[in-house]
């Protein structure tokens, strides 16, 4: 048996393994979630919630922006506080002061440490003990406790309208006046707050001080601290890293650079290549990067700006037409589009030069499924902003407005419609490269990799469609982090990698038969840890310690492949010099380059900062995730993605001349402005929250006591320099790219 089968061997028993197990983990959450109540009553006999008010107070949660204001479970934005930890957190003091008053007629703050200690024993089992009655489905508080969830939902029925009371904290939250114009929808709100809380302080049946989310969010007055099976997990977690990055490096030393690289073709081989209709329609798709690329980072600076002035910008009250809750949901989503469209533009224009091939009616279609997105992002965005402003009913919201989901915000109708989009997408991918498909050489292996990587991607997508308007919060986590984790951490990698290699064996190279060999190899190290790491983001959302022990375990793996990044930098910079024709292609490969920087230090070292149970529970919802999320997704595949747009533009416009002086200024300005974006504010500002919440609990790293200290406000002022650079960089990439239509200069042969 060959090494290509053996390895497609491989490859296939692993995916057919992980996804048994994910699915099987899927149905273990179905069974194990946390108990929605028909119904939450005192002891005296009081209905304070119904199963109708959760539902309706998670669908008003949702309708204004759901995870982009605040968070939940540790899952959505950084301004605002985490709802859970926040409501768990004001619940627990206004039954430690009711008690106080009980027991001593005093307050609780000007008792002494012995009588606290008293008083936080007898209150933390009527928190922590689950009074869950399966049979009525209903949960019993005692009168007590119903009187401290009266408080604090009159805390935050003030919060989400114009009372006065609350109007500096809703400028520390960033939030628009009346956020919640409906005072029942807002008390509707409190009941699905309150729910999530209740989940997070109480412990699960049959396990002995864990809660539902395994003790998370940090929260000391009530004993919520790390269980034993995080400090366990997490241990393992380093064992696996290191024992897979031996047998890398082993593998590597044994086997890997051993086949001697081909000689250099005299003439750079694409030069000749044919330029069919379909490949000229992509070029438009480049144009939408672009403008899509600037209006995000337009997006971004305005949401970091709400940080410090919370409803203005230098004065103007951007909050009443363009609240928070919305630039970060434009921000996130912009970010996946853009880089999306760049890729799969891409496999348009790379699909007819693999195969020769330009099917009949194909630019037809490319021009389709164009005009398609362009509806798809403005119908998408409209309905947002009607949803967020509270313009759109309820009934609606869930079809046309916006989900709340972080980066899976659309619509129903419209998130259908961009999964159908995609199935034109892999319709036009399959037409164009079917020739190369069916012929027998060298090259088949990694053509039918970019294949079903494309159909991974197409179809992937269509788990965001798993989940109803109804479904349990965490289900909808679940199948949300099958879209976002599987993309961005599996398919996409593997994607890439199949399309990198082609063009170095098409450009002479490297053989075809090494290519072949490093993909399937390289895919299977990344689908070792891509597919069941990803339940690292489900460790506190109502996972069981099955969750906790294989998303520790496998999402170590997905370090592994990062360690010797700097052999896959330095083959690419060698490639870059291997004959001076390759001087075309330059800056498509500085930008390949600078993604392999940025995957070992985002996706590895950062990554890897937040990723196992032990570092995840303290730091999820910090600012140390974002340091994570923006070294990652722009520096590994937003890099990527303009690597892959130059490649494609090179091909498009051959003759005409690059100005390099743009596209230099370019490159170091996007990963300068990046670094120092990284380093002067969202490693800082999450150390200090770290601190914080280590000191603390969880809560008071995101209060608005804390997020208001003046330390913070000038760490979030210090990412103006790096924004700017940044800024200029996008700016001299959008110069070059219309230079390259508007005003084109014909280079000299």
């Amino acid at each position: 048996m060959s090494t290509t089968k053996r390895l497609w061997l491989g490859l296939s028993a692993l995916l057919v393994a992980s996804f048994a197990v994910m699915l099987w983990l899927g149905v273990d959450l179905v069974h194990t979630a946390p108990p929605v109540p028909d119904r939450v009553i005192a002891a005296n006999g009081q209905v304070l919630y119904t199963r109708a008010d959760i539902d309706r107070g998670r669908e008003v949660w949702q309708s204004i922006g759901g995870q982009q204001l605040g968070s939940i479970w540790g899952h959505g934005a950084l301004v605002a506080p985490d709802w859970s930890a926040d409501w768990l957190h004001r619940e627990t003091e206004a039954m430690l002061e009711l008690q106080a008053r009980a027991d001593t007629g005093q307050s609780y703050a000007s008792m002494d440490a012995t009588e606290k200690a008293k008083t936080e024993a007898s209150v933390k089992p009527q928190i922590r003990h689950n009074t869950y009655d399966a049979a009525k489905n209903e949960i019993v508080v005692s009168n007590q406790r119903a009187q401290a969830i009266s408080t604090v939902a009159a805390h935050y029925e003030s919060l989400f309208s114009n009372d006065p009371a609350t109007h500096q904290l809703r400028i520390d939250y960033a939030m628009r006046e009346n956020t919640v114009p409906d005072a029942d929808n807002r008390r509707a709100m409190t009941a699905f707050f309150f729910w999530t809380a209740w989940a997070a302080g109480t412990d699960r049946p049959g396990a002995s001080n864990r809660t539902y989310t395994n003790n998370w969010p940090y929260e000391p007055l009530i004993g919520n601290q790390p269980t034993s099976d995080t400090f366990i997990w997490s241990m393992f977690s380093l064992l696996f890293m290191i024992g897979g990055i031996g047998l890398l490096a082993w593998h590597y030393a044994g086997w890997h650079g051993k086949e001697e690289l081909p000689t250099p073709p005299t003439q750079d081989p694409l030069q000749g290549l044919v330029i069919t209709p379909s490949m000229k329609a992509t070029a438009k798709y480049f144009w939408v990067v672009v403008a899509l690329f600037l209006f995000q980072i337009l997006m971004g600076a305005t949401t970091a700006h709400f940080q410090v002035e919370g409803q203005e910008a230098y004065g103007v009250k951007v909050s009443e037409f363009l609240p928070y809750a919305l630039t970060r949901s434009w921000h996130t989503e912009l970010a996946v589009l853009w880089i999306a469209t760049a890729w799969l533009a891409t496999g348009l224009y790379i699909a007819p030069a693999i195969s020769g091939h330009e099917p009949k009616f194909q630019r037809a279609g490319v021009n389709f499924l164009f005009v398609c997105l362009l509806i798809i992002v403005v119908g998408a965005f409209a309905g947002q902003w009607f949803a967020v402003m509270q313009k759109m009913g309820l009934q609606y919201n869930f079809w046309f407005g916006h989900q709340g989901w972080e980066y899976v915000d659309l619509g129903r109708f419209w998130q259908a419609f961009l999964f159908i989009g995609l199935l034109l997408w892999l319709l036009l991918m399959g037409r164009s490269l079917w020739p190369a498909l069916k012929r027998k050489d060298e090259m088949s292996s990694i053509v039918g990799l970019l294949f079903l990587s494309t159909i991974a991607i197409a179809m992937f997508y269509g788990a965001g469609l798993m989940w109803g308007e109804k479904s349990h919060l965490s289900v909808v986590e679940y199948w949300r982090w099958w879209v976002v984790h599987l993309w961005v951490e599996g398919f996409f990698e593997v994607f890439a990698v199949a399309v990198i290699s082609f063009l170095f064996v098409k450009l002479g190279l490297i053989r075809g038969k090494s290519a072949t060999t490093n993909v399937l190899f390289a895919t299977i190290v990344y689908m070792s840890g891509g597919v069941l790491g990803m339940f690292h983001h489900l460790y506190f959302a109502g996972t069981t310690t099955a969750a906790v022990a294989l998303g520790a375990s496998f999402s170590a793996l997905e370090v592994v492949p990062l360690a010797l990044i700097g052999l896959e930098a330095y083959e690419t910079w060698s490639h870059s010099r291997a004959t001076t024709w390759m001087e075309r292609y330059r800056w498509p490969i500085m930008f390949f380059l600078a993604t392999s920087f940025w995957n070992l230090v985002g996706a590895g070292l950062f990554g890897f900062l937040v990723n196992t149970p032990i570092a995840l529970y303290y730091m999820q919802g910090l600012n140390l995730t974002p340091l994570h999320g923006h070294t990652a997704l722009f520096g590994v595949y937003g890099m990527l993605g303009i690597g892959l747009m130059l490649f494609c533009l090179r091909g498009l416009r051959p003759q005409v001349e690059w100005p390099t002086g743009l596209l230099r200024g370019a490159f170091w300005s996007l990963n300068i402005g990046l670094g120092l974006m990284a380093l002067l504010t969202l490693l800082p500002m999450g150390v200090l929250q770290l601190n914080a919440a280590l000191e603390n609990g969880y809560w008071f790293a995101r209060s608005a006591e804390f997020m208001s200290r003046p330390i913070i406000h000038m760490l979030v002022w210090m990412r103006m320099p790096g924004d700017l650079v940044f800024s200029a960089g996008a700016l001299m990439l959008a110069l070059f790219i219309a230079r390259k239509w508007l005003k084109p200069k014909i280079a000299a042969n």
